[in-house]
Protein backbone atom coordinates (compact mmCIF):
# COMPACT_ATOMS: atom_id res chain seq x y z
CA UNK A 1 0.00 0.00 0.00
CA UNK A 2 2.76 2.20 0.86
CA UNK A 3 4.13 1.57 -2.38
CA UNK A 4 1.26 2.17 -4.04
CA UNK A 5 0.64 5.82 -2.65
CA UNK A 6 4.33 6.31 -3.43
CA UNK A 7 4.31 5.35 -6.62
CA UNK A 8 0.84 7.80 -7.27
CA UNK A 9 1.73 10.54 -4.82
CA UNK A 10 2.31 13.35 -7.05
CA UNK A 11 -1.55 12.24 -8.38
CA UNK A 12 -3.24 12.37 -4.86
CA UNK A 13 -1.57 15.40 -3.56
CA UNK A 14 -2.67 17.12 -7.02
CA UNK A 15 -6.45 15.50 -6.02
CA UNK A 16 -6.07 17.16 -2.25
CA UNK A 17 -5.13 20.12 -3.88
CA UNK A 18 -7.74 20.03 -6.55
CA UNK A 19 -10.39 19.15 -3.95
CA UNK A 20 -9.65 21.66 -1.28
CA UNK A 21 -9.65 24.40 -4.25
CA UNK A 22 -13.12 22.90 -5.40
CA UNK A 23 -14.70 23.10 -2.41
CA UNK A 24 -13.15 27.04 -1.72
CA UNK A 25 -14.89 28.07 -4.74
CA UNK A 26 -18.54 26.21 -4.16
CA UNK A 27 -18.69 27.92 -0.32
CA UNK A 28 -17.44 31.17 -1.55
CA UNK A 29 -20.37 30.59 -4.63
CA UNK A 30 -22.94 29.21 -2.02
CA UNK A 31 -22.03 31.98 1.06
CA UNK A 32 -24.28 34.93 0.78
CA UNK A 33 -23.00 37.95 -0.56
CA UNK A 34 -22.71 40.79 2.44
CA UNK A 35 -25.58 43.82 1.49
CA UNK A 36 -26.61 46.87 3.42
CA UNK A 37 -30.24 47.89 4.03
CA UNK A 38 -31.45 51.54 2.55
CA UNK A 39 -33.23 52.97 5.14
CA UNK A 40 -36.25 55.18 4.62
CA UNK A 41 -38.72 57.12 6.85
CA UNK A 42 -41.07 54.08 6.72
CA UNK A 43 -38.05 51.46 8.36
CA UNK A 44 -37.29 53.62 11.31
CA UNK A 45 -38.93 54.18 14.50
CA UNK A 46 -41.67 56.53 14.00
CA UNK A 47 -40.44 58.70 17.22
CA UNK A 48 -37.50 59.63 15.34
CA UNK A 49 -38.91 60.64 12.19
CA UNK A 50 -40.88 63.82 11.70
CA UNK A 51 -44.69 62.77 11.59
CA UNK A 52 -45.05 64.25 7.37
CA UNK A 53 -42.71 61.96 6.18
CA UNK A 54 -43.61 58.43 8.17
CA UNK A 55 -45.60 56.85 5.35
CA UNK A 56 -42.56 56.85 3.08
CA UNK A 57 -41.41 53.33 1.85
CA UNK A 58 -38.73 54.25 -1.05
CA UNK A 59 -36.23 56.97 -2.80
CA UNK A 60 -35.66 58.62 0.84
CA UNK A 61 -32.31 60.56 0.81
CA UNK A 62 -30.62 63.41 2.29
CA UNK A 63 -31.86 66.71 1.48
CA UNK A 64 -29.52 69.81 0.75
CA UNK A 65 -27.98 71.91 3.40
CA UNK A 66 -26.23 74.52 4.55
CA UNK A 67 -24.64 75.18 8.06
CA UNK A 68 -21.19 76.65 9.51
CA UNK A 69 -18.66 74.54 11.07
CA UNK A 70 -16.27 75.58 13.52
CA UNK A 71 -13.88 77.35 11.49
CA UNK A 72 -16.68 79.75 10.47
CA UNK A 73 -17.02 78.38 7.01
CA UNK A 74 -20.17 77.25 5.40
CA UNK A 75 -20.30 74.10 4.89
CA UNK A 76 -23.23 72.40 2.05
CA UNK A 77 -24.29 69.09 0.72
CA UNK A 78 -21.16 70.06 -1.88
CA UNK A 79 -18.81 69.33 0.51
CA UNK A 80 -20.43 65.82 0.96
CA UNK A 81 -20.82 65.34 -2.23
CA UNK A 82 -19.77 61.70 -3.77
CA UNK A 83 -18.63 60.59 -0.08
CA UNK A 84 -19.69 58.03 2.32
CA UNK A 85 -20.24 59.79 5.91
CA UNK A 86 -21.35 59.18 9.34
CA UNK A 87 -23.72 61.76 10.51
CA UNK A 88 -24.58 62.60 14.35
CA UNK A 89 -26.41 64.91 16.32
CA UNK A 90 -24.45 66.00 20.16
CA UNK A 91 -24.16 69.21 21.86
CA UNK A 92 -20.96 70.38 23.77
CA UNK A 93 -22.22 70.67 27.04
CA UNK A 94 -23.76 67.17 26.57
CA UNK A 95 -22.42 65.09 30.36
CA UNK A 96 -24.44 61.79 29.89
CA UNK A 97 -23.94 60.23 26.34
CA UNK A 98 -22.00 62.81 24.13
CA UNK A 99 -18.77 62.25 25.45
CA UNK A 100 -18.99 58.46 25.05
CA UNK A 101 -19.73 59.08 21.74
CA UNK A 102 -17.09 61.88 20.73
CA UNK A 103 -14.40 59.31 21.44
CA UNK A 104 -15.65 57.19 19.52
CA UNK A 105 -15.76 59.15 16.42
CA UNK A 106 -12.69 60.34 16.98
CA UNK A 107 -11.56 56.70 16.71
CA UNK A 108 -13.81 56.53 13.33
CA UNK A 109 -11.67 59.66 12.23
CA UNK A 110 -8.72 57.92 12.96
CA UNK A 111 -9.49 54.95 11.06
CA UNK A 112 -10.51 56.59 7.86
CA UNK A 113 -8.11 59.52 8.00
CA UNK A 114 -6.45 57.93 5.19
CA UNK A 115 -9.70 57.17 2.98
CA UNK A 116 -10.94 59.79 1.10
CA UNK A 117 -14.40 58.50 0.36
CA UNK A 118 -14.80 58.80 4.04
CA UNK A 119 -15.99 62.14 6.13
CA UNK A 120 -17.51 62.77 9.46
CA UNK A 121 -20.26 65.62 10.14
CA UNK A 122 -21.84 66.35 13.94
CA UNK A 123 -24.64 68.59 14.22
CA UNK A 124 -25.30 70.33 17.37
CA UNK A 125 -28.73 70.27 18.78
CA UNK A 126 -28.02 73.59 21.02
CA UNK A 127 -27.37 76.02 18.47
CA UNK A 128 -27.94 78.85 20.87
CA UNK A 129 -25.29 77.96 23.53
CA UNK A 130 -22.68 75.78 20.31
CA UNK A 131 -21.48 79.18 18.56
CA UNK A 132 -18.46 78.72 16.56
CA UNK A 133 -15.46 79.64 19.00
CA UNK A 134 -17.38 77.14 21.35
CA UNK A 135 -17.24 74.15 18.62
CA UNK A 136 -13.78 75.14 17.74
CA UNK A 137 -12.27 74.83 21.59
CA UNK A 138 -14.67 71.17 21.64
CA UNK A 139 -13.20 70.20 17.52
CA UNK A 140 -9.29 70.80 19.75
CA UNK A 141 -9.99 68.73 22.84
CA UNK A 142 -10.81 65.99 20.92
CA UNK A 143 -8.95 66.29 18.13
CA UNK A 144 -11.03 67.18 15.34
CA UNK A 145 -8.98 66.95 11.99
CA UNK A 146 -10.75 69.75 10.06
CA UNK A 147 -10.53 68.43 6.53
CA UNK A 148 -12.62 64.85 8.04
CA UNK A 149 -14.63 66.01 10.25
CA UNK A 150 -17.29 69.25 10.72
CA UNK A 151 -18.81 70.40 13.80
CA UNK A 152 -21.65 72.53 12.78
CA UNK A 153 -24.15 75.29 14.09
CA UNK A 154 -27.05 77.03 12.54
CA UNK A 155 -30.64 77.97 12.65
CA UNK A 156 -31.85 75.61 15.02
CA UNK A 157 -35.45 75.12 12.55
CA UNK A 158 -32.87 73.81 9.71
CA UNK A 159 -31.20 71.20 12.07
CA UNK A 160 -34.59 70.29 13.42
CA UNK A 161 -35.59 69.31 9.92
CA UNK A 162 -32.44 67.33 8.80
CA UNK A 163 -32.17 65.38 11.71
CA UNK A 164 -36.12 64.14 11.77
CA UNK A 165 -36.58 64.46 8.05
CA UNK A 166 -33.15 63.15 6.60
CA UNK A 167 -31.52 61.30 8.87
CA UNK A 168 -34.30 59.75 10.69
CA UNK A 169 -32.20 60.04 14.10
CA UNK A 170 -33.65 62.44 16.45
CA UNK A 171 -36.41 62.18 19.07
CA UNK A 172 -38.65 65.46 20.12
CA UNK A 173 -37.81 67.37 23.07
CA UNK A 174 -40.35 69.37 25.12
CA UNK A 175 -44.00 69.65 23.19
CA UNK A 176 -44.40 73.24 23.86
CA UNK A 177 -41.04 74.25 22.87
CA UNK A 178 -40.95 74.41 18.84
CA UNK A 179 -38.18 72.59 17.59
CA UNK A 180 -36.79 71.28 20.47
CA UNK A 181 -34.71 67.96 20.31
CA UNK A 182 -33.51 65.26 22.21
CA UNK A 183 -30.69 63.82 20.50
CA UNK A 184 -29.75 59.75 19.88
CA UNK A 185 -26.79 57.88 20.30
CA UNK A 186 -27.07 57.03 16.90
CA UNK A 187 -24.53 57.42 14.11
CA UNK A 188 -25.89 57.39 10.87
CA UNK A 189 -24.09 55.94 7.65
CA UNK A 190 -24.63 57.78 4.44
CA UNK A 191 -23.88 56.72 1.08
CA UNK A 192 -22.46 57.92 -1.83
CA UNK A 193 -25.86 58.35 -2.72
CA UNK A 194 -27.08 60.33 -0.01
CA UNK A 195 -29.03 56.99 1.28
CA UNK A 196 -29.43 56.18 4.97
CA UNK A 197 -27.17 52.99 4.71
CA UNK A 198 -26.81 52.04 8.51
CA UNK A 199 -27.65 53.57 12.27
CA UNK A 200 -24.92 52.35 14.90
CA UNK A 201 -24.72 52.94 18.85
CA UNK A 202 -22.57 55.85 19.44
CA UNK A 203 -22.51 54.46 22.74
CA UNK A 204 -20.46 50.64 22.06
CA UNK A 205 -17.12 49.77 20.64
CA UNK A 206 -18.85 46.52 18.98
CA UNK A 207 -20.91 49.18 17.03
CA UNK A 208 -17.89 51.35 15.82
CA UNK A 209 -16.32 48.19 14.85
CA UNK A 210 -19.29 47.24 12.89
CA UNK A 211 -19.75 50.63 11.56
CA UNK A 212 -16.02 50.22 10.08
CA UNK A 213 -17.02 47.52 8.25
CA UNK A 214 -19.75 48.79 6.78
CA UNK A 215 -17.58 51.98 5.39
CA UNK A 216 -15.15 49.67 4.35
CA UNK A 217 -17.79 47.89 2.42
CA UNK A 218 -19.07 50.82 0.62
CA UNK A 219 -15.93 51.90 0.16
CA UNK A 220 -14.84 48.44 -1.53
CA UNK A 221 -18.55 48.96 -3.58
CA UNK A 222 -18.44 52.09 -5.07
Amino acid sequence: MKSLFYHYRKFFIGLIIFSIVTLSLIYSQLKPAKTLPIYNPADVNPELVDSTIQYKSKYHTIADFSFVNQNGDTITQKNYEGKIYVADFFFTTCGSICPKMTTNLAEVQTAILNNPKVMLLSHTVFPETDSIPVLKAYAIKHGVVDSKWNLVTGDKKKIYEMARKSYLAVKLGRPDQLYDMVHTENFVLVDQKRRVRGFYDGTKKEEIQRLLADIDFLSEKE
